[in-house]
């Protein structure tokens, strides 16, 4: 019986993170394709980017739901520790997958914060913005600010110490963002101008 709690779960959690909501708002609200915009990546970056920051919200939240759904009620189900891993990893993998917009997936960022929401709470996003600020304001390659925000949670999860489930989830979940911004991050992060500046300083 548990195992099948864990399977329903992983389906719910797939088939939520399978719905392309970047996708139907902005057909809906814009009656633009969410894939025509920016990098085409079906999220809500290019949402907020076809349809202002109303629709850009919008999908935040769904894709936040997308993740946190399936995490909170196997929770309530009595899931823990290592039966949540796949429950919280099948939503991410069914965004990133995006099997209704022909396996043109998403960056699932969004919903990988919904996951670690219902897992760890609201700490999740100051965690994940320590680092991501401190490479943005170094960089300007935001894939590699992203990435560096799930090392900031795969951090916490080690220096937790107290649930290697945990630990597993942050560095199953850090792979995946690198797989999704693979692109992005194959280029070597460019410096700010003010960090030019500064090192070029030091060498007179």
């Amino acid at each position: 019986m548990y195992n099948l709690s864990i399977f329903t779960y992983m389906a719910l959690g797939f088939t939520l993170g399978s719905i392309p909501f970047s996708y139907i708002l902005t057909r809906v609200f814009t009656g633009k394709d969410v894939r025509q915009i920016g990098d085409g990546n079906p999220g809500a970056a290019n949402a907020w980017k076809a349809g202002g920051w109303r629709i850009g919200l919008l999908a935040v939240f769904f894709d936040l739901c997308k993740g946190f759904l399936p995490v909170f009620l196997a929770q309530r189900a009595g899931l823990t520790d290592w039966a949540l891993v796949p429950v919280a990893m099948a939503p991410i993998f069914g965004h990133a997958l995006q099997p209704f917009l022909h396996f043109r997936g998403g960056k699932a960022l969004a919903v990988s914060g919904g996951a670690w929401l219902a897992w760890i709470g609201p700490i999740v996003f100051p965690i994940y913005a320590s680092l991501t600020l401190l490479v943005l304001a170094l960089q300007d390659e935001h894939a590699w600010a992203a990435f560096s925000g799930t090392l900031a949670l795969l951090i916490y999860a080690l220096w937790l110490g107290d649930s290697s489930a945990l630990v597993t989830f942050a560095a199953l979940n850090m792979v995946l963002i690198g797989w999704t911004h693979r692109h992005e991050l194959s280029h070597a992060p460019r410096s700010r101008a003010w960090v030019g500046r500064l090192l070029s300083r030091r060498e007179i």
